[in-house]
């Protein structure tokens, strides 16, 4: 009787794994009470590998090929199980394969802002945010570290975790750094550089490769931003003659528009240059009281603040060189205090 249920068992000739979905990282090949059969036929494609776990311990790992699975194929199956060099019987033994294929274009970014203290802006609240790619290397730490004896894993279980991990180590050197915001968003492929080097060794902690990381983007929430931007528009408050022919440049185009033609136009340039040389005047005035006043009044601020923001703009339309932007506001903010 024993001999005849021995003789109903199926035997499994042929192992292999065909990838139907293209988030799947790991699969288990369906065994049940099925038994391999000695001599059977084990193929791995490119971009995969197999491993065998026998009774809850790692056999043997294969790369890509075409294996008749004997004794000599399984060296390690075969001392676990302490086959007799002569003896060929089907076996058993859980068969796991790993697609290694790059897995690219993967999102990352920081959730919240991350509060850090800048040498220039004092405490500031930075994001970030780009891509990365990764594959398995190593599929018996990931089996025993990652994805364990679970029949399908795939990348969305994985890359929580992985998002999380970025996340907390850019937070990590974001506290780290002694780099000035704006030095540090004008030079993001170095940040990412480093970034990369400080997580691969994190990646390979989970049978992992970290092929590629890059930082698309460091910036303020925009609350902030906005702060930023009159701050600098700031730099340009010293050069009123280029303010003058903004306005000028400005009030030509509306003036054309005007009733009378021509010298419709003429009244339109003069009052240009009238009002835009009064507001020169006026503010050349003010900031020169600022200056020698202790403090700076809030409407005065509020004034400068409001007008400068309109100048930011001129950097936009190259009147204003960074260069001289940068001097400007250098300039300003001594005047302020």
């Amino acid at each position: 009787m024993a001999f005849m249920d021995f003789l109903k068992k199926q035997f499994i000739d042929v192992i292999q794994c065909v990838e139907d979905d293209a988030d799947i990282i790991a699969w288990r090949f369906p065994m049940r009470d099925f038994e391999i059969q000695y001599g059977a036929s084990l193929t791995v494609r490119e971009s995969q590998m197999a491993v065998f776990i026998n009774e809850g311990k790692f056999a043997d790992v294969f790369g890509p090929g075409r294996y008749t699975l004997t004794t000599q194929t399984l060296p390690l199956l075969t001392n676990l199980e302490h086959w007799d060099k002569l003896f060929q019987s089907p076996f058993k033994s859980d068969v796991y394969f790993f697609s290694t294929r790059a897995r690219l274009d993967r999102k990352w970014g920081t959730g919240n802002p991350i509060t850090v203290r800048d040498k220039e802006f004092g405490a500031v609240r930075l994001r970030a945010f780009g891509i990365y790619s990764y594959h398995v290397a190593d599929p018996k730490l990931f089996h025993s570290t990652i994805s364990g004896t679970i029949e399908r894993y795939t990348t969305e279980q994985l890359e929580g975790q992985l998002r999380n991990t970025v996340a907390g180590s850019i937070a990590n050197l974001f506290g780290e750094s002694s780099i000035p915001f704006l030095d540090m968003a004008a030079n993001q492929e170095a940040f990412g550089a480093v970034l990369k080097e400080k997580l691969t060794p994190v990646f390979a902690g989970f049978g992992l490769m970290l092929d590629n990381f890059v930082v698309q983007n460091i910036s303020l929430p925009e609350e902030l931003e906005k702060v930023l931007d009159a701050r600098i528009g700031m730099g340009v408050a010293g050069d009123l003659g280029r303010f003058t022919q903004y306005q000028v440049a400005q009030a030509i185009p509306l003036a054309a528009q005007n009733e009378g033609g021509a010298a419709g136009a003429g009244v339109g340039i003069g009052a240009g240059i009238s009002m835009g040389q009064a507001m020169a005047q006026n503010l050349q005035a003010a900031t020169q009281n600022a200056a020698a006043s202790p403090a700076v009044s809030g409407s005065l601020a509020d004034e400068i603040t409001a007008t400068l923001e309109k100048l930011h703009a001129l950097v936009g339309k190259g009147i204003l060189s960074q260069a001289e932007f940068d001097a400007k506001k250098e300039e300003l903010l001594k005047k302020l205090g």
